[in-house]
Formats: structure tokens, sequence, C-alpha cells
């Protein structure tokens, strides 16, 4: 492999840990940001570094935030019984973007996968619990992706929330606004089909 040298090499290397961004896009982010855009590279440099020394996970829903609570936890005008889960915290930013949701979140930063070494202890699960447990909580609602994994999640912590007798909900999935019947995949169909409703 060719090398040109080891600062440009790490440079390429550490940009790569981006999700995808494979070794050409980080070759050609490195040249831009050394030959073009010197500029953007020490803004970029700078901003890292501040975000790296002041966010961290906020102590009650796990979002990332600056203080030790974030600004929808400090926020009492947001309903106080409603908690929505969710795997990412892009996932949160989602819904508040789409919809008029007012409640509460918890952010797992993941899904249960036993395979890789991912557990409860990992997604912050005893700490969902624990707010559970402070009885003000009426309704759960799992937001985790419709995927093997999200859906195992959704399982997971659907027992815990029952066990406490909460009202446990799960988005609806199924066609999209504007899908065709004839290009859905049979996944999708069959999990919008048993999940319909009266209108």
């Amino acid at each position: 492999m060719a090398t040109l040298g080891p600062s440009i090499d790490e440079l390429i290397q550490a940009l790569r840990c981006l999700p995808g961004v494979g070794p050409k896009s980080a070759q050609r982010m490195t040249f831009n940001l050394l030959e073009r855009n010197r500029d953007g590279a020490e803004r970029l440099s700078k901003a890292l570094q501040e975000a790296l020394g002041n966010v961290r996970h906020c102590q009650r829903c796990r979002i990332l935030c600056e203080s030790e609570l974030c600004v929808r936890c400090r926020d009492e005008r947001r309903q106080q019984d409603t908690i929505c889960v969710v795997e990412m915290p892009s996932d949160v930013l989602a819904i508040e973007q789409a919809t008029h949701y007012q409640g509460q979140y918890f952010v797992l930063s993941g899904h249960l996968s036993p395979l890789d070494g991912i557990g409860p202890e990992a997604l912050g699960i005893p700490r969902l619990v624990a707010w559970l447990d402070e009885g003000q909580i009426g309704e759960l609602i799992l937001a985790t992706n419709p995927t093997v994994e999200g859906e195992a999640t959704a399982h997971y912590i659907s027992e815990l929330a029952r066990a406490r007798q909460i009202k446990v909900t799960r988005l609806a999935h199924g066609i999209p606004l504007g899908g065709e019947l004839e290009f859905i995949d049979s996944g999708t169909l069959s999990h919008a089909f048993s999940g319909r409703e009266s209108i």
C-alpha cells in the first residue's frame, strides 16, 4: 500500500471511522481538508475537541447533551407520564421534527444483540426499569427499528413494562404513504395486514 506520510495516513484511517466512509471517500476528504479547506479542517478539529470534552449522556433519558439533564428532560411542560423508547439519538430528532409528540424519551443507543455482547446493561435498560418503578409512567411507546434485533428489544422491554402494569404501545409499521402494494416487500405487507385498524 502506498503511503503518503504518517500524518496523512492517520487522518485517512481516522475518517474511515465515520459510517459510510470507505477508503476512497476518506482519501477525498483528507485531500480536500488539507489542500482546499484548511480553515474548515481547523474548525472541524476544534468542534470535535470541544464536543468530546463537553458532550455526555443525559442522566435521565441518555440522549447526548452538554448538561446533567437534557433540554427535554428539564422541560416541565412536556408530558411526564409517557416515555418513547428509541434506539438512537437521531430517532429523537426524527420524531420531534415529524410529530407533535410532547412526552419523554429513553435512548437505548443500540439494540439487544447477545452475539455481539450487547445486553440490557449496555443499553441502560436497568435505568429505564428504575424510571418505570417510580410509578409515574402510564404509557411506554416502543419506537425501535422494525428489524429482528429491534423487535426482540421491543419485546424484552414490553415484558418489563407489562410486569409493572404499564400500557405498552408500538409504532405502527406498514405501507408507506404513497406506496403501491405490488412494490411492498412481503414482511412489511404482512405486518401491515395483521396490524390493520377499523375505519
